[in-house]
């Protein structure tokens, strides 16, 4: 299979990724979270440990893994329309915290409205580009509000 795109050249910036590392424990870290997305705009529609799934599922003995589904109805309904409905597959868009190691954990973030544009299931049009901006200052948002207490980088 030949990919439409080379991820290669990709930057963090193409795919509006964002990291932050929280200082605190896994729990407390994923509730900030959940609150920092929900000062944002944001609300959670799904969430679930993959660690407990994983090693459930397959007896995965993985350090905590926890992924939290985030959106706003209003800029989804929006993007929904822009894109013949097929953003649908790749809703919610997701915001991730990881243990790194004891009191230590990662956060990840990806844009899925640009990475919809950047892989043709959005179009390249100014509908999309307002939408892009939205949910990028809305992320923007969220981050800022993780606390000035802890590493953050982003990269959008």
């Amino acid at each position: 299979m030949t990919l439409p795109i080379d991820p290669s050249v990709l930057t963090s910036e193409d795919i509006g990724e964002h990291h932050a590392t929280l200082h605190m424990e896994h729990e407390e870290a994923i509730e900030h979270v959940r609150d920092a997305f929900k000062q944002a705009g944001f609300g959670t529609a799904v969430e679930f440990s993959l660690s407990d799934l994983l090693h459930e599922k397959i007896g995965a003995d993985r350090d905590p893994y926890y992924v939290l589904g985030a959106c706003n109805p209003e800029v989804a309904d929006r993007a929904l329309d822009a894109t013949d409905n097929r953003l649908g597959g790749l809703v919610p868009c997701n915001v991730v915290v990881w243990q790194v190691e004891p009191g230590v954990q990662e956060v990840y973030h990806v844009s899925i409205m640009r990475i919809a544009r950047l892989v043709g299931m959005a179009p390249d049009d100014e509908e999309m580009a307002d939408i892009v901006a939205a949910t990028g200052e809305m992320v923007e948002e969220a981050w800022g509000n993780l606390d000035t207490a802890v590493e953050t980088e982003a990269d959008d």
